[in-house]
């Protein structure tokens, strides 16, 4: 077991599966004392949870839609009515869409969008941070993407939502700089994830362009994003705030 998370209690959204689980996985691996698995997704949940417990972590399952405020205020609620505190956050849960002309796209789609992937990391933070300034201190990060830095082809919406995620993180961090709590993001790339295979599925001649764009042709491991996540909750990066960290291979660079 390592020590970056020793003793905190920690929290991770979209966990039931790809960066989420491995970001619970590595938190319990380095020391934390619980981890709260939250997603929609009941049997990746459980799965991710069993999987700490098999290597001795301690960890809770809890269905959250993170797009509703009051299960949200009621996920934070819940962990310091049994732990005490929420010393790490990794607000993490996210959904992806099919590339399309931006003229094709409905109000329906860019509200699903947005409310996923900009407005859950809003609610979540809201939350955290009424918890977070109440004892002193602590430490989130919010998943952006290469699409908060540059343009992701035919997502306009996904764009405008990981673009957001990186103004209310550097928002927060500035805010709350001298009460002891840290804001920063990763922005992964392309990561071997079911929702990128999902996308790369719907759009195969885009799949092989993007891959040969890749270090060494191939995607990124969720484990990769996962470890960036969890040093920046850690006492380790205690003077880290406001950054928007790329975890991409260069992708972005290219």
């Amino acid at each position: 077991m390592g020590d970056l998370a020793a003793g905190k209690v920690a929290l991770v959204t979209g966990a039931g599966g790809g960066m989420g689980r491995a970001g619970a996985e590595i938190f319990a691996r380095e020391g934390a004392k619980h981890v709260y698995v939250a997603d929609l997704k009941e049997d990746g949940g459980h799965e991710t949870v069993a999987n700490i417990e098999r290597v001795g972590g301690a960890a809770t399952f809890v269905k959250v839609d993170v797009t509703e405020e009051d299960e949200v205020a009621a996920l934070i609620q819940r962990i310091v009515a049994e732990q005490g505190r929420l010393d790490a956050a990794w607000n993490n849960a996210g959904i992806n869409d099919t590339s399309r002309a931006f003229h094709e796209f409905d109000k329906a789609s860019w509200d699903r969008m947005i409310a996923v992937n900009l407005t859950s990391v809003f609610l979540c933070m809201k939350h955290e941070l009424i918890q977070m300034l109440a004892q002193g201190g602590g430490a989130i990060v919010n998943t952006s993407s290469g699409a908060g830095i540059i343009a992701a082809p035919g997502l306009p919406h996904y764009t405008a939502a990981k673009h957001g995620v990186l103004g209310i993180t550097k928002s927060a961090a500035g805010e709350y700089n001298n009460s002891n709590i840290r804001v920063n993001a990763v922005c992964p790339g392309m990561i071997d994830t079911p929702m990128i295979q999902g996308w790369f599925e719907t759009n195969p001649e885009l799949a092989t362009m993007v891959l040969q764009t890749m270090p060494g042709k191939k995607l990124g491991r969720p484990a990769q994003v996962a470890e960036a996540a969890v040093w920046l909750c850690s006492d380790a990066a205690d003077y880290v705030s406001g950054l928007s960290m790329l975890v991409d291979g260069g992708g972005v660079n290219r």
